[in-house]
């Protein structure tokens, strides 16, 4: 398995990275996907992306981090591509929740990291919160980014899927699927993707998958499998089936060979 979606920026994984990458292919999860939220932090993941073959890496900036993003930040990203190259522009999107940076920031910096990923030839790796039609209107212009893109922690409802689906985006599922409090619309949702528009991620260390007992504090790549396991449930499939198809798609839409 590749989780496709990891925050690796904190303590809890960095103190022992080796240690955190051995527990999680310890159980089958032989890789992850680092995910950018500002200029400074796609600089070190690139360099973890440089030193550990398990890793890969994204660059951008996350919409709550929009307010950092300047005249310079796109030729500061372009360069660390050329570098070595992401498997993704993002974590970027916009995010009206609690509008950490103003929708005017967001959109800005959103519509920067739109041509970097058209320049570059890379996926977006999109995050999206209270702001679904302004996302779908803005990728609507550009079809054929969408189609290579992916909706990271994907947790809306059925109509928002189908928008999402009909603009061709593949669709990161998270341990929010576990959740019995606040999962009832993703599960219903869940049968409705198509097999090859799937992916699966934790979103560490954050969204604990709560049907894991007991229950540890924090989320971590290790518990994938959790999430594996109540998507192909909910798809009627096998664990394994679904395993490899995610592996499939993970590899298609990142580009990763290995």
């Amino acid at each position: 398995m590749i989780d496709i979606g990891v925050n690796i920026n904190h303590r809890f994984f960095l103190d022992d990275l080796d240690k955190t990458l051995k527990d999680m292919q310890d159980v089958g999860v032989n890789g992850m996907i680092c995910i950018a939220s500002d200029l400074e932090e796609s600089k070190k993941i690139q360099l973890l992306s440089k030193r550990y073959s398990a890793l890969w890496n994204t660059l951008g900036c996350h919409p709550h981090q929009a307010k950092t993003w300047n005249t310079e930040s796109k030729a500061q990203v372009s360069a660390l591509i050329q570098e070595a190259k992401p498997v993704a522009i993002g974590e970027t999107g916009l995010d009206f929740n609690r509008n950490y940076s103003t929708p005017k920031e967001q959109f800005y910096a959103f519509s920067e990291q739109i041509e970097l990923a058209t320049e570059h030839q890379l996926p977006l790796y999109l995050h999206e919160r209270d702001a679904h039609m302004e996302m779908v209107d803005i990728l609507k212009q550009h079809p054929d980014l969408a189609q290579t893109s992916v909706i990271h922690c994907f947790t809306g409802s059925r109509a928002e899927l189908d928008r999402y689906l009909e603009l061709g985006l593949f669709i990161g599922i998270t341990g929010w699927v576990c959740d019995e409090r606040r999962g009832a619309d993703l599960q219903a949702s869940i049968p409705h993707i198509p097999l090859d528009r799937l992916l699966l991620e934790t979103d560490a260390p954050y969204l604990l998958p709560r049907n894991i007992r007991p229950r540890p504090k924090k989320n971590h790549p290790k518990y994938l499998p959790w999430v594996a396991q109540e998507v192909a449930k909910l798809k009627g499939i096998s664990v394994e089936e679904l395993v490899q198809i995610t592996i499939d798609n993970t590899k298609t839409v990142f580009g990763i060979r290995a």
